[in-house]
């Protein structure tokens, strides 16, 4: 089992989005290639703000998985990376 530090719980709330992100492309958007995606990105600001939004769902489900294993450090250092996606995701949505 992981060790209980902030240090793994920040990497993992790190990492845990871009599986995220992987995971939303494949799933509504796999007949673009992922250039063609990521110009379509830069076009409708929407999907990206999806995209994050999806992406920290994953992140809370790993936080609780955490939380319920009492590792508590790990849990925190999730929850620290998932309020700065978020933060992300909400100034996508309401700044570009």
């Amino acid at each position: 089992m992981v060790k209980d530090s902030y240090l793994h719980g920040i990497l993992a709330g790190l990492v845990i989005p871009f599986v995220g992100f992987f995971g939303f492309y494949k799933w509504k958007f796999n007949v673009f290639s992922l250039q063609e995606f990521g110009a379509m990105i830069l076009h409708q600001k929407s999907i990206l703000s999806a995209m994050i939004s999806v992406s920290l769902l994953l992140n809370g489900a790993v936080l609780t998985f955490f939380f319920q294993k009492e590792k508590d450090k790990t849990a925190k250092g999730i929850f620290i990376t998932t309020c700065i996606y978020a933060l992300v995701a909400i100034s996508c949505k309401w700044f570009l």
